[in-house]
């Protein structure tokens, strides 16, 4: 043991007369640690959200959209065999989206549809894992009137089961000499899915080619192809692989880029909240100081003593540094196990839940990324360690024919 760590930790030692420092000090241990807790636990559940909301809107779209300038595909099977040869591309489907007003005998409301071919789609989207009721392949059903499969919500809406009957009103439908003629179509439902996320849920809903095709005004041809790519962070990559295949005569944007406003937005709100509660652990550094100061205040006697035994002024620096060093270390690791620990609980016990209508998921996510962890740590000792410098310089300004002029 050094001669430096030795004076620290008798320093940190609580005694009669130094009780009010040792408790100021045990209060920067608790500020340090409740920071840190605080910034894992809401970098956890911020990070979970995140993430579960990218599960949500990759679970429902595709990975990648492949869509033409002209509005239509009018080859989607040549364009399907072409994008596939891709390296990186899964499975590829074409879709035709579309709006329309969906009503019931009990009700009516807006839905977006989305025109599909059951037998690929079911290999490029996930909403056939997410079916409570049927199938999406139900939706290629010969005899009338055509399937449709709805969201949980809109069907609740609709006061539909599998089985019922609705009718689809599009406004765009065929071209006469008197005008547009809407598209009006009967259908049954096939299938009821359940994604979690209420807008989805909601508003959306699933049907074949040939009923989104006759809705839309479409002879042939659809909107666009969805592509699944077999590695979701290189979908960018992909798609720049798919923009070199084609010509200039299409758009291929990947998820990240379609949602680009909104993953950029919840990027901006993670690193201030990091920096707002970074502040906590700030405090508590200042608490630090305090208490340093305080005890350079109240040891000038035996700093005068140690510099006139000999120590030099980077020995004493370091005295009052390691006692600092051990305040902000101790309190790091006791936020980091509290914050992992508390962490554990919300994700294996969903203590708090979380009202299906205003959130993508029902319960409280949490998803722990130890970098994140690393950095509140990292941080949080920097912090507590430059805390350290002013009370550590004050000690070396002591002068021992001063303080020690009436012992």
């Amino acid at each position: 043991m050094n001669f430096e760590w030795f004076v620290s930790r008798r320093y940190l030692r609580a005694k009669r007369k130094q009780k009010f420092i040792s408790l100021i000090s045990l209060i920067s241990v608790l500020g340090v640690g409740v920071g840190v807790l605080a910034l894992i636990i809401v970098l956890a559940v911020y990070t979970g959200f995140t993430e579960g909301l990218r599960d949500q809107i990759i679970g429902v779209n595709a990975h990648v959209l492949v869509q033409s300038y002209d509005g239509v595909i009018e080859d989607p099977d040549q364009l399907v065999k072409e994008v596939e040869s891709v390296d990186g591309v899964v499975a590829a489907s074409p879709n035709i989206f579309g709006q329309a007003l969906i009503t019931s005998p009990y009700n009516s409301t807006g839905v977006v549809l989305r025109g599909i071919d059951p037998a690929s789609a079911v290999r490029v989207i996930g909403i056939e894992g997410k079916m409570i009721e049927g199938s999406l392949l139900d939706l290629n059903r010969e005899e009338q009137p055509a399937g449709i499969v709805l969201g949980k919500e809109l069907a609740s809406t609709l006061g539909v089961r599998v089985g019922g009957r609705i009718r689809l009103i599009s406004p765009n439908g065929a071209l006469t000499p008197m005008g547009i003629i809407p598209g009006i179509k009967s259908c049954v439902v096939s299938g009821i899915f359940e994604t979690g996320m209420y807008e989805y849920d909601s508003t959306m809903a699933y049907v074949s080619l040939v009923t989104a095709r006759a809705l839309a005004g479409l002879d042939q041809g659809v909107h666009a192809l969805e592509l699944r790519v077999d590695d979701v962070d290189q979908a960018d990559r992909v798609a720049v692989e798919v923009g070199k295949k084609l010509d200039l005569g299409y758009s291929v944007r990947d998820w990240m880029r379609i949602n680009q406003n909104l993953f950029a937005a919840l990027k901006l709100e993670k690193a201030g909240i990091f920096i707002a509660l970074d502040l906590i652990i700030l405090v508590a550094a200042l608490n630090i100081v305090s208490a340093l100061v305080m005890v350079v205040m109240e040891k000038k006697r035996d700093i005068a003593i140690l510099k006139a035994m000999g120590a030099s002024t980077g020995q004493i620096m370091r005295v009052f540094f390691y006692q600092g060093a051990v305040i902000g270390i101790t309190g790091t690791l006791l936020g980091v196990g509290g914050g992992l620990g508390l962490c554990a609980l919300l994700k294996r016990y969903k203590i708090i839940e979380l009202p299906p209508n205003v959130y993508p998921m029902s319960t409280l996510p949490v998803q722990v990324i130890p970098m994140d962890v690393g950095v509140i740590a990292v941080s949080a000792i920097l912090i507590t360690l430059l805390a350290t410098l002013y009370p550590s310089w004050r000690a070396t300004r002591v002068r021992p024919a001063e303080s020690l002029t009436y012992e």
